[in-house]
Parts: structure tokens; sequence; C-alpha cells
């Protein structure tokens, strides 16, 4: 006979948007460690405690590997928000590949508009103007796309809570990184398409949404693209949807990492 080794449960590690910190997930943290999952929220290169560095995907993925890696080879499920969620979704893909510890799944929230093409480019092309401080910007922000907005300045569409005001976790005091990480960032995600990434992810996924989300736009493309794949959306929320629906939000993270749980089966251990 075979007996089965309980199966722990996952470890969450949780992914801030643009121009934002890992504060913005205090809610969160509370909550699935209160339910037994080890978590982590990490800072972001120029966001957070690392508000000295330069963004780039490649940094970036370096810091949610060392998130993964502190958790000794447990399943992980990554919870990301707007570029966090894109970068989620991008280290997944990357992940695929590399045969680190097991992921267990991926709730990606506010990321359900692909950022390859003309849209992030031109709001990329308004953050440059902005950070040169030209006269022009006023004509460049009404020629942008209005569903990029909300990415890059971490500001809920449905004009719920503010994320940009809460502080980091280096002082007490609010930061909030400057339109250049904008551009670094969206320069990034201009030269990727997040339905390839989930594509290339081998691991279920959760699409959440605020309902007046305006990065929803691409939502069901996002969902046909996910092997397995899962589309929530919140009623009367924005983009910001873990703080504009907080409790909604915790229950949706509460269903997603019960399925993340039985996607990996328990290990057989041989009868003595």
């Amino acid at each position: 006979m075979t007996a089965h080794r309980p199966h722990p449960a996952p470890a969450v590690v949780f992914v801030h948007g643009m121009r934002t910190s890992s504060a913005i997930w205090a809610h969160q943290l509370e909550h699935v460690r209160d339910a037994g999952h080890p978590a982590v929220a990490v800072d972001l290169p120029a966001h957070g405690a690392r508000y000295d560095e330069r963004f780039s995907l490649t940094r970036a993925f370096e810091v949610i590997d060392e998130a993964v890696e502190s958790f000794d080879g447990r399943p992980v499920a990554l919870v990301g928000l707007s570029l966090g969620g894109y970068t989620s979704l991008g280290w997944a893909a990357r992940h695929a590949s590399d045969g680190g510890a097991p992921l267990a799944g991926i709730v990606a929230a506010g990321c359900s508009s692909d950022p390859r093409g003309k849209p992030v480019a031109l709001f990329r092309d308004v953050a440059r103007v902005t950070v040169a401080g030209t006269t022009a910007v006023g004509r460049y922000v009404r020629r942008a796309g209005t569903r990029w907005r909300a990415l890059a300045t971490g500001r809920s569409v449905a004009g719920g809570a503010d994320a940009a005001a809460f502080g980091g976790p280096r002082s007490s005091s609010v930061y909030t990184p400057g339109w250049d990480v904008v551009t670094d960032a969206l320069t990034q995600l201009a030269g990727r398409s997040s339905v390839a990434d989930l594509r290339a992810a081998r691991a279920p996924v959760w699409l959440v949404n605020g309902a007046r989300d305006r990065m929803r736009l691409e939502e069901a493309r996002h969902l046909a693209a996910a092997e397995r794949g899962a589309l929530v959306v919140v009623p009367r929320a924005g983009h910001d949807v873990n703080t504009d629906a907080p409790e909604a939000f915790n229950r949706v993270l509460d269903r997603a990492l019960r399925e993340f749980s039985r996607t990996h089966s328990p290990s057989p251990v041989p009868a003595r």
C-alpha cells in the first residue's frame, strides 16, 4: 500500500504595480498567512526599498527568483497587479523551461491588455516628454491610449484607492517613483506580448480584473491563451482591484490558491 504525503500549501509571492510598492499588499499578506500560506511581497527595481535601482525586466525577474528560492523548493504561486502581473507572466514563461521550483499558479490582475504594439510605445513617449519637461505634454497625453494611464500612474480608473499613497517599507514617508521609471518600464513591456507569455507558461492562471478597469479590453483573448485559465471580474472595482475591493479580492485569492493546491498532487510515500 502507498500513503500520500500531505501536500504543503503553496507559498505566495506578491508583485506590485508601477510607481507603488510592496506595501499595497498588506491586507493580502495578512490574509494568506492567516490561511497557512508562507508569503512575501517584493519591491520591484526602482520601487520601495529598491528605489535606487533602475527598472529592467531582467532585474525584476531576479527579484522574483530570490523570493521563490527563499521558500526552499516549496511550490509557489505568484500574485501580480498591473506591471507586477505582466512581470509575473514574463517570469513564468521563462521559468517554464528552466527546471526551477514548481510554480503552483499565477493570479494576474489588471494586465489583460497585450502591451506589445503602439499604445504602450505611445504612452512611453508621453513619459519621456514628461521627464524632459517640455510643454508638449498635453498634446501627447491627448493622443495616448487612456487604458494605459492606469498602468503608468498606479491610480485606479474607478476612482478607488490611490495606490501611490502607500508608503514603501524603507520608511514611514510616501515614496513615489518618477516618470523616468514609467519610461523604463514601458520600454521593456513594449517589446513583449503578455498573450505569448500566457501561452508559454506551464501553470494555471487566474485573470482578475475590476469591472471598471480599462485594461481588461483583451481579457477574452488572454483567457483563451492560458493553458488552464480562469477569469474573474470584480464588480465596482477599477484597475487597483486589490485595494478597491480588498475583501472580494481576498475571496478570489482563497479560491485560486485552493485550486493551485489541487493542481500539485501529493507525492506517494511507499508503505513500510
